[in-house]
C-alpha cells in the first residue's frame, strides 16, 4: 500500500458454491526478474502476462531510473535494456513501496556499480531486515550506509573493481541467492552460490534464458552449487509470464472450503520449487486435479480443477517451507476447517515478512474463534470442518498490518465460516493481486468493502 493511502475495511460472508474459470495474474517472482533482466539486457525484451501490481511496477520504475526504456503496447510490456554493465546512476532514491523482493534483488543488481544507489520503501518495508543481502555485498567490496539493524533506507556504492565471492547461504533464501547472482553479472570472474536446500530457481532459469554463462550442480544430499561467469552479454527475450501460484492459492483454498464449489484456474506456474501448498492440501484430502501439464518458456505450467473437499489435519514438514513460504497464512485458514490438528513447523522466516505473519495469523484465527497455538517457529491449528462458531458475529476486524496475504487469507476464511470475517484494510492487496476482489466475486464469493 502506498504511504498515506486511506484504509479500506472489507467483509467476507458465508457463500454458496463457487463456480467458474478464473485467470490468475502473472507470477510475481518471474515478473520482477523479467523487468530486471530485460532492463539490463541488450536489445528488446517483450513481456506478456506481467503482473501489474504495485510491487512489480515499482521494480519497473527502478529500472527506468537506471536507464532502461519501458513502455506498454496493448497487453505487452516492451523494454529496451542498457546492456549488461551499463546501468546508469539513479538521480533519485529508488522507492520499492512494500516490495521486499524488488528491494533485495535490486540491491544485488545495482549495488556493485561504482555509483551511489539509494533504496527506500514504505513503513512496513522499512521495518524488515536487509542484512542477509547486505552481508554478501559487503564481502564483494560494496560500501553500505544504512540505519540500525540494516534496514531501509540504504545507500550502496560499489568498488572500482568488485570481487567475486563463493557464498554459502546461511538459510535457504531465493532472494539472497538471487541478489548475489545478480551482483555477479557485473563482477569479473566466477560468482558462486551454495544453497543447502533448493529454493525458487526462477533467477537461474531466466539468467540462462537471457544468455548468461551459468551452471547448476546438485549433490546427493540436495546441496546446490550455482556458478555464474560475470560480465557476459545478455540479450533481450520474449517472455510469457505464467499465473502466480501464490495468488492462485486464494481462490483454490476458497473452493476447497465452500460446499458445492467447482472451479478451474488455468495456466498456473507449477515449478517444483513453488508447489508445496498443492502437495500439502492434497495430503489433507483436497480434490485438486492437475490438467494439461506442459512446459512454457522453460517453466512447468498446468491448469487446476478444484472441488470442495473434506480436509484432515496433517503435520507439514519444515523442509517444505521454501516451496510454500508465502502460502502459510491461507494454509492456516484451510486448517481451520480441517478435521483434527494441523502442525506447521520451521516458520521462523514468517516473522520477517510484510508483517510478523506468524503472530498476525495466530491473532486473526483466535479473533475468529479458531483454536490455535503459536511457537517461536511453529503454528498449530485445530479445525472445525463445518465452520460452526467460526468468524465473528460482531465483526471485530482482523489487523492486517499492511500485509496483502493476511488480508486475502482472512477474506477467504469468511466465505466458509458461520459468521462474517472482517479485515481492517484491503487497500494493500493491490501490491500483488489488484483483481482479487473482482475475481472472487465473479466466482460467487460474498466479499464487499465495509
Amino acid at each position: 500500500m502506498s504511504q498515506g493511502s486511506a484504509s479500506k475495511p472489507a467483509i467476507a460472508r458465508r457463500s454458496s458454491g463457487l463456480s467458474g474459470t478464473v485467470r490468475i495474474p502473472g507470477d510475481k517472482s518471474i515478473s520482477h526478474r523479467a523487468l530486471m533482466l530485460g532492463g539490463l539486457a541488450s536489445g528488446e525484451t517483450r513481456i506478456a502476462g506481467l503482473l501489474e501490481g504495485e510491487d512489480v511496477l515499482n521494480t519497473g520504475k527502478a529500472m527506468q531510473a537506471m536507464g532502461a526504456v519501458i513502455r506498454k503496447e496493448g497487453g505487452v510490456w516492451i523494454i529496451n535494456g542498457t546492456g549488461n554493465g551499463a546501468l546508469l546512476a539513479p538521480e533519485v532514491p529508488l522507492d520499492f513501496g512494500n516490495s521486499g523482493t524488488g528491494a533485495r534483488l535490486i540491491m544485488g543488481l545495482a549495488g556493485v556499480y561504482d555509483f551511489d544507489t539509494v533504496l527506500t520503501g514504505d513503513a512496513s518495508l522499512s521495518r524488515r531486515p536487509m542484512g542477509r543481502v547486505l552481508d554478501p555485498l559487503r564481502r564483494m567490496g560494496v560500501q553500505v550506509k544504512t540505519v540500525e539493524g540494516d534496514r531501509l533506507p540504504v545507500m550502496l556504492r560499489g568498488p572500482e573493481t568488485p570481487a567475486p565471492i563463493r557464498y554459502t547461504l546461511p538459510v535457504a533464501s531465493a532472494q539472497v541467492k538471487s541478489a548475489v547472482l545478480l551482483a555477479g553479472l557485473n563482477i569479473p570472474g566466477v560468482t558462486t552460490v551454495i544453497e543447502p536446500a533448493i529454493t525458487r530457481d526462477h533467477t537461474e532459469k531466466m539468467l540462462a534464458g537471457f544468455g548468461a554463462e551459468l551452471s547448476v550442480e546438485a549433490d546427493k544430499g540436495g546441496t546446490r552449487t550455482v556458478r555464474l561467469q560475470g560480465r557476459g552479454r545478455l540479450t533481450g527475450q520474449i517472455i510469457d509470464v505464467p499465473g502466480d501460484p501464490s495468488s492462485a492459492a486464494f481462490p483454490l483454498v476458497a473452493a476447497l472450503l465452500v460446499p458445492g464449489s467447482d472451479i478451474i484456474i488455468p495456466n498456473v506456474l507449477m515449478n517444483p520449487t513453488r508447489t508445496g501448498l498443492v502437495l500439502t492440501l492434497r495430503e489433507m484430502g483436497a480434490d485438486i486435479e492437475i490438467l494439461n501439464p506442459r512446459l512454457a518458456g522453460g517453466e512447468d505450467v498446468a491448469d487446476l480443477r478444484v472441488r470442495h473437499s473434506e480436509l484432515t489435519g496433517v503435520s507439514v514438514p519444515a523442509e517444505r517451507v521454501p516451496s510454500m513460504i508465502d502460502e502459510y497464512p491461507v494454509l492456516a485458514v484451510a486448517a481451520a476447517f480441517a478435521k483434527g490438528r494441523t502442525v506447521m513447523s520451521g516458520l521462523q522466516e514468517l516473522r520477517v515478512k510484510e508483517s510478523d505473519r506468524l503472530s498476525t495469523v495466530a491473532d486473526g484465527l483466535k479473533l475468529n474463534g479458531v483454536e490455535c497455538e503459536e511457537g517461536k517457529d511453529w503454528l498449530s491449528v485445530t479445525g472445525r470442518p463445518d465452520g460452526k462458531g467460526l468468524g465473528n458475529a460482531a465483526v471485530k476486524w482482523v489487523a492486517t498490518h499492511l500485509d496483502h496475504r493476511i488480508a486475502m487469507s482472512f477474506l477467504v476464511m469468511g466465505l466458509a465460516s458461520e459468521h462474517p470475517v472482517g479485515i481492517d484494510d484491503s487497500s494493500m492487496i493491490a501490491t500483488s493481486f489488484p483483481q482479487f476482489m473482482d475475481l472472487m466475486k465473479s466466482l460467487g464469493a460474498g466479499i464487499e468493502q465495509a
